[in-house]
């Protein structure tokens, strides 16, 4: 079969389904998507809000509780341990599917009468405001953490991480990390980018295991290094000395540094893609076959994937992982085998269209369901009598053009700015109602409350004392009022860091825009001789440019300069 070209349903523009997808679909008896890659993940991060949280009542034990969904939202909202609890069951919510009505609609029925779970926290301790995430202690305003200690305002931390706050991305045994993003077996560190096995590095980018560096970047196994010229230890200690980071003053100019450092002077790999064979994307590590995956590592046979761990034989995911296989269109999805068109379903098989499912097998179109099987519609049936209801309800779905689509926006729990759509492809509230999906005109946040007047609050981290505790600040960037607590002073003392003047949500974006996109353009490297300062020899290319071209996530307009694999590594030693 040959490669297809079709009109997005949504967007209008030209998009093209490969032969090998079309395997892939075939495979699992779906149909070819009717709308691009970008409007099926814009649809699928529509259905995500993982750090947005209020506060109401359980309305199983009436406790006061931390959620993601806003207490104006029209159904249950249980607490985890009610949720969990024998205390109700899923399957008092069953109801018979009506043949003379489009599927949608009616799943949309069962979603608002299902009673929901709050938030995803498990097993973790003093740890309330933290979502999608297990295994934790003391850790505050956090998500998508799993195994760590003393996290706060952090996003994506694996592996065993401690003492670490304004993160995003941290993977395998990491302490004291401060404003750094993908970071790997790192310590001490403070504003770091892309640093692997580094300890006391401040200010720095793409670093391997190196230690005391400072504004520093594309090094190997250095020591004392400042603006990547090598000093003594003497020499290096009498420079940081010099700096006072305790000053906010001094700290703004060095940020400003850094990002000048990565952008107008780094190199940058096309892509960082690791011990992988036959893929595409970026951040990528021991996979083979899969294509336009990004933050992924142990996939396989996969594609449009991302925030992708350990998994196989999937497409169209975004935050999936440990131990999947054979997935199509979902989010959120741990531990699942044979899964299509899912959101929020943990240990489960041979599962379709269903929402917040867990520990389950056999199910179509249910909601909320523990320890179930063969159901639809949260009704149980016989086995032979499930088979063949749901396959006359596929058949009945393709028929209303519904099967091989995933959960309509418009139906999403939740506002558009409440969701990572709102990160990573944000609208203005009159385009998303335009659109027919929901805008949330009550998110948390107060503004206008402010106790302290932001060009009083000392400049230095050792004039401010413990009453800082008890004043409300003004964010200098959104004018949102948000608070220092306990911990967090602590570690700003220990890290001789200044009180930040940003909100935790401001300084959350200002580190999602270090990274590229989760897009790829075809550009060639930009190597080339003639322009170069140095001597270094690339033996494929002796002169000139380099014709080497590879598939990026640096759009051509972007700043930074980017080599392909070869030249990158000839000049990175």
């Amino acid at each position: 079969m040959n490669t297809e070209e079709r009109d997005c349903l949504s967007c209008k523009r030209a998009f093209c389904i490969e032969p090998e997808d079309f395997d892939f679909y075939e495979k699992l008896k779906v149909p070819p998507p009717t709308r691009c890659a970008d409007c099926r993940q814009q649809r699928r991060y529509a259905w995500r809000n993982e750090r947005v949280f209020y506060r109401r009542n359980c309305d199983l034990c009436d406790k006061s509780t931390v959620t993601i969904y806003s207490p104006n939202k029209p159904f249950k909202v249980y607490c985890p341990p009610c949720f969990w609890s024998d205390r109700w069951d899923p399957l008092e919510y069953g109801r018979d599917f009506d043949f003379s009505k489009p599927f949608f609609p009616q799943f949309h029925e069962l979603q608002k009468a299902v009673p929901r779970i709050a938030l995803l926290n498990k097993n973790s301790v003093d740890s309330e405001y933290t979502n999608h995430s297990d295994n934790n202690k003391n850790c505050y305003l956090s998500t998508s953490i799993v195994n760590s200690e003393n996290i706060f305002y952090s996003t994506n931390t694996y592996g065993t991480a401690r003492d670490c706050m304004d993160c995003y991305h941290v993977e395998v045994t990491n302490e004291l990390l401060y404003q750094s993003v993908d970071m790997w077996r790192s310590y001490n560190c403070q504003y770091g980018y892309s640093l692997q096995d580094c300890r006391d590095c401040y200010y720095s980018f793409d670093l391997r295991g190196c230690s005391d560096c400072f504004l520093s970047s594309n090094l190997r196994n250095k020591q004392y290094c400042f603006l990547n010229t090598q000093y003594t230890k003497e020499e290096y200690k009498r420079k940081l000395t010099d700096l006072d980071l305790g000053s906010h003053k001094v700290r703004e100019e060095l940020y400003k540094q850094w990002r000048e450092l990565m952008q107008d002077t780094s190199l940058h790999k096309a892509y960082f893609i690791e011990r992988s064979t036959d893929t595409t994307g970026n951040l990528i590590y021991n996979s083979k076959n899969s294509q336009h995956v990004f933050d992924a590592s142990e996939v396989e046979d996969s594609k449009y994937g991302i925030v992708y761990i350990d998994a196989k034989t999937g497409m169209d995911l975004y935050h999936v992982g440990f131990r999947c296989e054979l997935l199509y269109e979902g989010q959120a999805l741990i531990y699942v085998y044979n899964s299509q068109f899912c959101l929020l379903c943990y240990h489960d098989r041979d599962i379709q269209y269903c929402d917040n499912c867990h520990n389950s097998e056999n199910l179509f179109g249910c909601v909320g369901m523990k320890k179930g099987s063969y159901a639809i519609f949260n009704k149980q049936y016989p086995k032979e009598e499930y088979e063949v209801l749901r396959d006359k309800l596929i058949a009945h779905m393709k028929t209303t053009g519904e099967y091989g689509e995933y959960f309509p926006a418009e139906n999403s729990h939740w506002g558009y700015n409440e969701t990572q759509g709102q990160v990573y492809m944000p609208l203005e509230r009159e385009e998303v109602l335009r659109r027919g999906w929901r805008w949330e005109d009550q998110v948390p946040g107060t503004f206008g409350k402010g106790t302290l007047d932001m060009s009083a609050l000392p400049d230095h981290i050792d004039g401010i004392d413990d009453g800082i505790l008890k004043e409300v600040l003004t964010c200098v960037t959104c004018s949102k009022n948000y608070n220092v607590v306990g911990y967090e002073l602590q570690f700003y003392r220990r890290g001789h860091l200044p009180v930040p003047r940003q909100c935790f949500e401001c300084r959350y974006r200002s580190r999602i825009a270090l990274r590229p996109p989760r897009a790829l353009w075809h550009r060639q490297c930009m190597c080339d001789h003639s322009l170069r300062a140095n001597t270094v020899t690339h033996a494929h290319h002796l002169s000139g440019r380099c014709p080497n071209e590879f598939e990026t996530p640096y759009a051509p307009e972007r700043k930074e300069t980017v080599y392909c694999e070869q030249c990158y590594q000839a000049e990175i030693t």
